[in-house]
């Protein structure tokens, strides 16, 4: 696997410490509130466990599996609800947690079908934010990293499936993926 890394972009320490951060920044925001964590399956497992684990305040979670990609390396634009939520979310204040906003498209569609369901508030909590590759305005509320239009894979990140392992975010070499 790490014969495919062109580069390490953000390292297991960097990721320990912006974890550590958010976690903090999470509790001092949601003192005395319904706290709701929303794991997007798969990719953010890994940041959604560690940042769990951060959070100093009583938080439930729950998990949602959609899919807009494929095995490509592009959105298709066309998300599809592989995993609902197992719990109702009326009043509760929904930290949706994401490992990378990219296009935005998928989460505008789950921000969009969450509120239908009268949460008291929805905020984003992301690892990875890459902002050039925004087409809609999707905005994240906590942020770990802003990364450069690069194909990056690693705690968490895939890419067929693979890499997910990786402690930290490496650059995949294109030759992988091209």
């Amino acid at each position: 696997m790490l014969e495919d890394i062109q580069e390490v972009l953000v390292t297991q320490e960097q990721i320990a410490g912006k974890v550590k951060e958010l976690g903090a920044l999470i509790s001092r925001d949601y003192q005395q509130k319904n706290l709701l964590l929303v794991s997007i399956l798969k990719g953010s497992v890994v940041f959604m466990s560690d940042l769990l684990r951060a959070v100093t305040i009583p938080a439930r979670i729950d998990f949602m599996s959609v899919s807009s990609y494929g095995a490509g390396v592009k959105t298709s634009g066309v998300v599809k609800i592989i995993k609902d939520l197992d719990m109702p979310i009326e009043g509760f204040d929904v930290i949706i947690v994401e490992d990378i906003l990219d296009s935005g498209l998928t989460l505008s569609y789950i921000i969009e079908m969450l509120q239908s369901r009268d949460p008291h508030s929805i905020k984003i909590c992301t690892l990875l934010d890459k902002p050039e590759r925004r087409s809609v305005d999707v905005k994240t509320d906590y942020c770990g990293f802003v990364i450069p239009d690069k194909f990056v894979v690693g705690y968490g990140l895939d890419y067929s499936e693979k890499y997910r392992n990786l402690p930290f975010i490496g650059v995949l070499k294109p030759e992988i993926y091209s």
